[in-house]
């Protein structure tokens, strides 16, 4: 919900800048331009790391079970997350 909002407000921002530079206000499209298009790159690079992909089988040694379980609101699959201490990389395991 929140991320819908930012990233109407980002386009709203970004579109009001458009209008304010085509009737020559230029300081007021450059107050407006510059969060919008933050909110919107912010919100574009979120949507592309937020998740990770899951893996169809556990990770090899070295890897430890973690009591986190999850649905995948996506797959509908029950994933299981492992650790790895040396690192502290996570990896997510469907079943």
């Amino acid at each position: 919900m929140l991320r819908s909002v930012l990233l109407i407000l980002g386009v709203a921002l970004t579109s009001a800048a458009l209008v304010a530079a085509a009737s020559g206000h230029m300081p007021a499209a450059w107050h407006l331009v510059i969060p919008g298009l933050v909110l919107l790159l912010a919100m574009l690079n979120e949507l592309r790391r937020r998740y990770k992909p899951i893996q169809p089988s556990p990770p090899g040694p070295g890897w430890i079970e973690t009591p986190e379980r999850f649905v995948d609101p996506e797959t509908g699959k029950d994933v299981t997350v492992y650790y790895r201490p040396s690192s502290g990389e996570r990896r997510y395991v469907g079943r």
